[in-house]
């Protein structure tokens, strides 16, 4: 063996050589112009001992600001919330450490009961009828919602608010050029949808109407009155749910939405430079047969054992590709087991403590703010998030906060010019009044 890591010896070289025809690895390369080859030696550090190496990476890991060190006031999509220890113990054993899909039942049965489980706790959440197994998170999922609800009503127009998360709405555009379906934003006014507007866009070549919930400037959408507008065109409702805030809000289903998507990040998956997440995709029954991904059912054997299974394969790509619903491949079915433990570990009682907690702590941070007298742009009700207005840069403000062991919130102008000083700010149930205090005494010593 030449090298420890690469297992190919000289004469395995050779032989490959030999039955391609050529005699050297530069031959491979033959067809490739002189004068753009590299030549030299690459700019890479001597090696170094295992022990040297894990010391070196620690140091340069140590560098990075995290939420385990630093209080972090940063949400825009991915949060700050309490992992149960229990996670990461079930996602690492090996039966489950994998993102291989489960085609084979007969030895799968594992991995397709924690899937089983996952989407019968997504449909609870959310109050639809079928959940698929995940998709890789919230902005994908969206935007084969808008695929599906341009494909089942035969309509080429997708309305999105322009209080979805900006990021979301940029892959729904790219998944609807493919399909030449057009996106036509609906404006906001306070901080949600403007209704007016909806009402004065949405047409009978509308197919679906996208809202998030909470919004991506953490207000409360109401749902009710946008499926009103949306079902009168007979259009589809889409709505894109934070799942931890359906701990305490009315799901959507109860408001007649028929898709309803979204990240569940927020259970059990750590923040990790913005992913991997795990998206999750639930709809009506109508929709069964339109739903991207997989789905698991839950069955009986020829000796009457229940067991679990992959169902309506048809759908999928791996079965007729051209035809397929969607071609999205192997999930996030890990994830999906971290945000099943987190679930099940938590319980409904749990979740509707932490949800109820982020209102609270999020109820106070607006307080203090205007007690400080800071600016909350919004006054609508809000879940974990707010808009505060100050003075000056927000990028230096943050720059700021970081010396003094805090993460500060999203700067809003990065986004929007308008919103130029504009600061959405994230309080979930890990923040304590202490840090709350500090951030608003903080930002008024660097805001004044």
């Amino acid at each position: 063996m030449k090298h420890r890591y690469l297992p190919m010896t000289e004469q395995d070289q050779k032989e490959m050589l030999d039955v391609v025809g050529i005699s050297s690895i530069d031959e491979l390369f033959a067809d490739i112009p002189e004068k753009v080859r590299f030549k030299g030696e690459y700019n890479i550090k001597p090696a170094k001992a295992e022990s040297a190496l894990l010391k070196e990476l620690s140091q340069l890991a140590a560098k990075n600001a995290d939420s385990k060190q630093f209080a972090s006031f940063l949400g825009a999509g991915v949060y700050d919330h309490f992992k149960p220890i229990i996670v990461d113990h079930v996602i690492s054993r090996s039966e489950f450490y994998t993102a291989y899909t489960p085609y084979q039942p007969e030895i799968s049965q594992g991995e397709l009961q924690a899937i089983f489980e996952f989407q019968t706790m997504i449909c609870e959440l959310t109050g639809m009828d079928l959940a698929n197994s995940s998709m890789y998170d919230g902005g994908t999922s969206l935007a084969e919602a808008g695929n599906l609800a341009a494909g089942h009503t035969r309509r080429k127009k997708l309305l999105v608010s322009e209080a979805i998360h900006p990021e979301y709405i940029d892959v729904v555009k790219v998944y609807a050029k493919g399909q030449n379906i057009e996106v036509v934003t609906v404006p906001t006014k306070d901080g949600v949808t403007d209704l007016a507007k909806l009402e004065e866009s949405v047409d009978d070549d509308t197919a679906a109407v996208m809202v998030q919930y909470p919004n991506f400037f953490g207000q409360i959408e109401d749902l009710a009155k946008v499926e009103q507008l949306t079902h009168a065109q007979n259009a589809l409702f889409i709505v894109s749910a934070n799942p931890l805030a359906l701990g305490v809000l009315t799901p959507p289903g109860k408001f007649g939405a028929d898709i309803t998507v979204g990240d569940a990040q927020v259970f059990g998956i750590s923040e990790a430079f913005g992913g991997p997440h795990c998206g999750y995709f639930a709809v009506n029954s109508k929709l069964m047969r339109k739903v991207p991904g997989r789905l698991v059912g839950e069955t009986t054997d020829e000796e009457g054992r229940r067991g679990y299974v992959l169902t309506l394969q048809a759908r999928e790509q791996h079965i007729r590709r051209d035809k397929a619903t969607s071609n999205i491949c192997s999930n996030q079915a890990l994830n999906a087991l971290a945000a099943s433990v987190a679930m099940t570990a938590l319980g409904k009682k749990g979740m509707k403590e932490i949800a109820t907690q982020n209102i609270l702590k999020t109820h106070y941070a607006k307080q203090a703010f205007e007690k400080a007298g800071f600016e909350v742009v919004y006054q609508g009700a809000h879940f974990n998030e707010i808009v505060v207005k100050v003075n000056g840069s927000v990028a230096e403000g943050n720059k700021g906060l970081l010396e003094k062991g805090i993460i500060g919130g999203f700067d809003l102008g990065r986004i929007n010019s308008d919103l130029q000083n504009h600061v959405l700010i994230a309080v979930t149930e890990q923040r304590t009044k202490e840090e709350i205090d500090a951030l608003v005494q903080e930002m008024g010593a660097l805001h004044a």
